[in-house]
């Protein structure tokens, strides 16, 4: 307030609305310097890794593997991660998305794990082959359930009903539904994770408003906190700290316990159906074809967060369509090599491009280098891969923070005084969190899920569908946003539909060619987009 009475004008305007987020130091087209863009890319690198050991570390041991086959199907997933990045900057969406391994592809492949079939398998290596060769055929099969909605058009007409005010929830939730992957994770060793936190926290926030300014510490803050805790991890581990504790904590907050440097080979290159050809079976195709459909809406929450935080404008409706028939090319691919696993946008790397205020599509590009190198060389990737997990837990309560906060960004388009607005953010928000919360619950104290009819493949697709945040949310938000006060006049001002309107068509808006036009004149030969 001014003194004397007075106030400037500006002090009762509200922030303007912004189409591209300000404050971004690279955008998606745009490129920090090589020394510099290189680091970047290896922290993405690094940050992409925690969801890539952690899934085949709890999956592999339950189909009968050790650690040979938990090191060959990390280096696998890498391997067939960077081919799926490449394809996704080059030809899909062409935002800075690394497209890694999708948690919502786990609970099938734990019901195919436990399946009576492979009990008959005395060996455990072949019952592990057994059991690879069914999630790679379900893969494959339900990857042409994406393909067809992205390149056919049916992701196109979702994208055209979205509004800002329905992606408020899908983007909030698609971080924020990954929060036992945060502190919970981290608690698991609290003497490690806690301390890595607060370097982080320390070192990306503080130390750029401190006197003395280092900018590299803010932008390669992940660096730093994993170097600096992990050798700190490494001495308590020398030093016998953890020589007397309980297994669960040896395994938590010991360096040496992964036992993937002593599985991985030194040069081992993935090659499609090296673990023998495919078996089909309909019941594992339809879960995992309910999986796909998780793994679609949360990478288009990616999407939606990784355009903001590369300084880009919302992506077309057909771009994401584009993007989503690339993905499911994707899933063919993880299903071919055996990554145990279908693709999804990677959360924790559209969080990173937050942190680090560099959205650039070189960057991603980079790191899907790093991924080659480290999937092929596998002792040097398997040393970084046994990073102790509650340090990247301690990396996740900060990076799917940023993905949260990205959706409650998109706030700014809608009518936050209307009360069709409020009930409608808060309602899908918190069903978002509920419904999920009631079905693992469930799943904890009675052995299965609330659904438990004798047809397994439809118990698993109910699960899978209703324990994913984002799903749920966007379920609610999408049909409230489409039905309450539909014929009203201020209904398509309060969700902010005006505000995305010019992004409906690719053409419709400069700044879309200038952001989403395929390389090569490529979109002359791709008419839908």
């Amino acid at each position: 307030m001014a003194v004397g009475g007075a106030q400037k004008a500006d002090d009762f305007h509200p922030h303007p609305v912004k189409d591209q987020l300000p404050g971004v130091d690279f955008c998606m087209t745009s490129s920090p310097p090589w020394p510099e863009a290189i680091i970047l890319g290896f922290q993405h690198f690094l940050v992409m890794l925690g969801t890539t050991v952690f899934i085949p570390t709890l999956l592999v041991p339950l189909m009968g593997g050790g650690d040979v086959e938990k090191a060959e199907v990390i280096d696998t997933l890498l391997f067939v991660t960077a081919i799926n990045t490449l394809l996704q900057t080059w030809f899909g969406t062409r935002l800075p998305v690394v497209m890694g391994a999708s948690y919502a592809f786990i609970i099938p492949a734990l019901s195919i794990a436990y399946s009576r079939r492979f009990s008959a398998y005395i060996d455990p290596h072949q019952r592990f082959k057994e059991t690879m060769r069914a999630i790679q055929g379900a893969l494959m099969i339900a990857s042409f359930f994406q393909m067809i909605l992205g390149f056919l058009g049916f992701v196109r007409i979702f994208g055209r009903y979205l509004s800002p005010l329905s992606s408020v929830p899908l983007v909030t939730l698609t971080g924020l539904g990954f929060f036992v992957l945060g502190f919970p994770l981290l608690a698991n060793c609290i003497e490690v994770g806690l301390p890595a936190l607060v370097i982080l926290v320390l070192l990306s926030q503080y130390a750029s408003t401190m006197k003395l300014k280092i900018p590299i510490f803010d932008r390669f803050a992940v660096l730093f906190s994993v170097a600096i805790v992990w050798l700190y991890a490494e001495i308590l581990t020398a030093g016998g700290a953890y020589n007397h504790r309980s297994p669960k904590t040896q395994i938590s907050c010991r360096t040496d316990r992964s036992g993937l440097v002593r599985g991985a080979r030194w040069v081992r290159v993935p090659y499609p159906f090296q673990w023998g050809r495919p078996d089909f079976n309909a019941g594992d195709t339809f879960a995992i074809m309910a999986s796909a459909f998780v793994a679609i809406i949360e990478s288009i929450g990616v999407f939606i967060a990784a355009s903001r935080y590369g300084s880009a404008t919302p992506p077309p409706p057909s771009v994401l369509g584009r993007g989503i028939g690339w993905q499911g090319i994707s899933t063919f691919l993880n299903g071919i090599f055996g990554s145990l696993t279908g693709s999804s946008a990677s959360v924790e790397n559209a969080g990173l491009l937050g942190l680090t205020r560099v959205g650039s599509r070189r960057v991603i590009q980079i790191s899907a280098g790093f991924m080659f190198f480290f999937s092929v060389l596998g002792k040097f990737g398997a040393v970084l891969a046994s990073i102790p997990l509650p340090i990247v837990a301690a990396l996740y309560c900060v990076l799917y923070a940023y993905v949260a906060s990205a959706g409650l960004g998109l706030l700014q388009f809608c009518n936050l005084n209307s009360y069709r607005s409020k009930f409608i953010i808060g309602f899908s928000i918190f069903m978002g969190l509920s419904v999920p919360q009631y079905f693992h619950d469930y799943i904890i104290t009675s052995g299965h899920g609330p659904l438990h009819t004798h047809q397994i493949w439809f118990n698993n697709i109910v699960q899978v569908i209703f324990s994913s945040a984002a799903t749920v949310a966007i379920i609610v938000a999408l049909f409230l946003d489409l039905t309450i006060g539909r014929g009203h006049g201020s209904t398509r001002r309060d969700s902010g539909r005006h505000w995305w309107g010019k992004f409906r068509k690719f053409d419709t808006d400069t700044r879309s060619e200038e952001f989403y036009s395929l390389p090569y004149n490529l979109n002359r030969h791709f008419p839908s987009v």
